[in-house]
C-alpha cells in the first residue's frame, strides 16, 4: 500500500479479506482510497474524536456509529467495499488491542462506536 502512512497492517488485511464480500485483490486499493481521504483529516480528527492509541504508523480513534456510511459517498464505493473498509479498522484496531491487553475493551467500544484508523508519517511527533 503506499500513502503517507499504511494505517492497517498486512495481516489484517489477510483476515479482513476471508471475512469480507469484496475479492482479496481489491482490499487494499479500498483501504487506501481511505486514506487519501482520512489522512488530511487527521487534525479534525484529533479535535473532534477519542484517539485510542498512536504510534509512528498510525493514529485510532472512536467515532460515532454511522460514521463510515457518512463517508460512503466521498469514498465513491459500493456497500459491500464500505464494509469491508469498515472491517479493515475494526480488526486493525483489535490487533493493537490484543498487543496492549485491551482486547476487551477495544470490543466493548465497537458495541457503540466505529473504528478509525489514519496512517501518519514515520517519525512525526504526534500530540498527546
Amino acid at each position: 500500500m503506499a500513502g503517507t502512512g499504511d494505517p492497517i497492517d498486512g495481516q489484517v488485511l489477510v483476515l479482513t479479506a476471508a471475512k469480507a464480500s469484496v475479492p482479496p485483490s481489491r482490499l487494499p486499493a479500498l483501504v487506501d482510497r481511505a486514506q487519501e481521504l482520512l489522512s488530511p483529516r487527521l487534525e479534525q480528527y484529533r479535535r473532534a474524536y477519542e484517539r485510542l492509541e498512536a504510534d509512528d504508523d498510525r493514529e485510532l480513534f472512536l467515532v460515532e456509529w454511522g460514521h463510515w456510511e457518512s463517508l460512503a459517498d466521498d469514498l465513491e464505493v459500493t456497500d459491500r467495499e464500505l464494509s469491508a473498509i469498515r472491517r479493515a479498522h475494526e480488526e486493525q484496531l483489535l490487533r493493537i488491542g490484543r498487543r496492549t491487553d485491551r482486547e476487551a475493551t477495544f470490543e466493548t467500544a465497537l458495541e457503540i462506536r466505529e473504528a478509525v484508523c489514519i496512517g501518519t508519517d514515520s517519525g512525526q511527533p504526534h500530540d498527546s
